[in-house]
């Protein structure tokens, strides 16, 4: 049965126009000297510890509430809507009229900021919509100013998955409405046999041929920036979540771009940057003095600043024209141990990408920030068991052969603030992208963790980013290099013995 709108007084699908008037009326916006709009919310990262899912509606043992108490705050959050004026967005995520899902934001006005976001990553609704008729096939009701006390920070992200409804509660974080619908979403692209990747998409053209490559990182590990960065000019498809179905068959999911804005230079992100200086972009926890000035490197109030704008400003690839997928890179923000660029067999990309390692960064909060992190597929918004994401991965994988690599954006030999480390840069990274799709990069076996490593790679001419043990050997930390060696496949294998289900070749990848 679908949801059905009860507020004080509705707005129905406002196009853009309306929606900025509204954010303009908010206290805390402001316009740019870009002249697009800036809000300062009160909350700067997604509340993970404030999400929970109905028990009966997953298989899932970790972080869940009961029916009982799913209705009864979704009672409280109706009986709160009577008396408020909302503004409803609908659309679809993804294009393909045969697999695209029916979405819809129902939020209050008085943060419409949100709405105008939420409008611009959805697909639009044809001529043919009529609200009063629309069904959606997932619905994210967002109440930013009701606390729901007894839950962490009076705040709670409360998911239905039978229903597909996700309930928002104080928080005017847009990162809520965006992944409050994507997390509905992975669940039925589950159930229609894929998998949903937090993942961007790109296409590059080589040898006549268009590759299709797929990024998978935690938000902030450069997964934007790898999707965006131009090699041989390729194109983005998407930045964020695809769907990843039987033979290699990818779908996209939004209508445009929630980046971070963090460090943006447009020396070496010339892409995002055009973008988000656009006068319809939203920007959300950016830095803005009282004459519009921006400033993408201040951090007074949080590293977390985020922008949405239509994905047409980037020139994207053609959703609908996007071969199976070739390559499957995963990020993994180190400081270590980890190479440059690391291929991977079959089992052990199935083992990486349920490792999901990375350092944190301010996307999860403070809780996350500058800690070592495994986070399964690097998507902490898949809403199942573990377990059948790697499982299901390994499926996928047998079905369709693809290349995958282990990409580290970081650094090796130590963290920002120690001179003995070295900084995997921009065009490292893009110079590996190039030359895993060109296939000019030469391999070795390295004997300690049996994946291979490069010996040679065209445009990276520091062969200690390729092989850190050269950078420990040289400074004299070979103990240190062998011990971390040891503990990391020892915890690997620990933390991936953990999930209760997950397929023995996974686990047994780790030697």
């Amino acid at each position: 049965m679908a949801y059905e709108v009860k507020a004080g007084s509705v707005e129905w699908n406002p196009g853009p126009e309306r929606l900025r008037e509204l954010t303009e009326k908010m206290p805390n916006s402001s316009v740019t000297e870009f002249a697009n709009v800036v809000v300062k919310a009160r909350v700067d990262s997604r509340s993970s510890k404030s999400t929970f899912i109905a028990e009966d509606s997953t298989n899932t043992t970790k972080q869940t509430i009961t029916r009982a108490e799913y209705d009864r705050v979704a009672d409280v959050q109706e009986a709160y809507l009577a008396h408020e004026h909302v503004v409803v967005v609908d659309g679809y995520i993804g294009s393909d009229p045969e697999f695209r899902t029916r979405a819809r934001l129902v939020i209050e006005a008085s943060n419409a900021n949100i709405a105008g976001m939420q409008q611009q990553l959805y697909y639009p609704v044809g001529e043919e919509y009529d609200p009063g008729t629309w069904e959606p096939d997932t619905t994210v009701v967002y109440t930013p100013n009701l606390p729901m006390e007894g839950y962490p920070n009076d705040r709670l992200i409360a998911v239905d998955l039978n229903s597909n409804i996700t309930r928002v509660f104080n928080s005017d974080y847009f990162g809520e409405s965006k992944k409050g619908g994507l997390r509905m979403w992975n669940n039925i692209v589950y159930e229609r046999g894929g998998l949903s990747l937090h993942a961007g998409c790109k296409v590059i053209p080589t040898g006549g041929e268009n590759k299709t490559v797929l990024i998978v990182g935690l938000s902030g590990t450069g997964k934007t920036t790898t999707t965006f960065t131009t090699q041989l000019g390729s194109k983005p498809v998407q930045d964020d979540f695809i769907a990843l179905m039987p033979e290699g068959r990818v779908y996209s999911t939004e209508n445009g771009c929630f980046a971070k804005t963090f460090g943006l230079d447009p020396e070496f992100e010339p892409t995002i940057y055009r973008a988000t200086t656009k006068p319809d972009a939203y920007l959300e926890n950016v830095s803005v003095d009282e004459h519009g000035k921006v400033d993408f490197f201040d951090t007074s109030y949080t590293k977390n600043g985020r922008t949405t704008w239509p994905f047409k400003y980037v020139d994207p690839w053609p959703a609908d024209q996007v071969e199976p997928a070739e390559f499957l890179l995963i990020l993994n923000r180190n400081e270590n141990i980890v190479p440059g660029v690391a291929r991977l067999d079959r089992e052990q990309a199935a083992a990486y990408f349920m490792l999901g390692e990375t350092t944190g960064t301010s996307a999860g909060g403070k809780d996350e920030e500058g800690k070592f992190l495994r986070v399964p597929g690097t998507n902490p918004f898949f809403p199942r068991d573990m377990a059948d994401m790697g499982n299901r991965m390994l499926d996928l994988l047998d079905g369709h052969e693809m290349k995958v690599f282990v990409l580290n954006t970081g650094r090796v030999g130590g963290g920002d603030g120690d001179e003995r480390g070295k900084k995997v840069k921009i065009p490292h990274s893009s110079a590996i992208v190039q030359a895993i799709v060109e296939d000019t990069i030469e391999w070795e076996q390295d004997p300690d963790f049996g994946y291979e490593i490069a010996s040679s790679l065209p445009g990276v001419d520091d062969i200690e980013i390729l092989q850190p043990k050269r950078l420990y050997e040289r400074q004299g930390r070979l103990d240190e290099y062998k011990a971390m060696v040891e503990r990391m496949k020892t915890e690997r294998r620990e933390y991936l013995t953990s999930f209760r289900g997950l397929d023995d070749a996974i686990v047994k990848s780790i030697r």
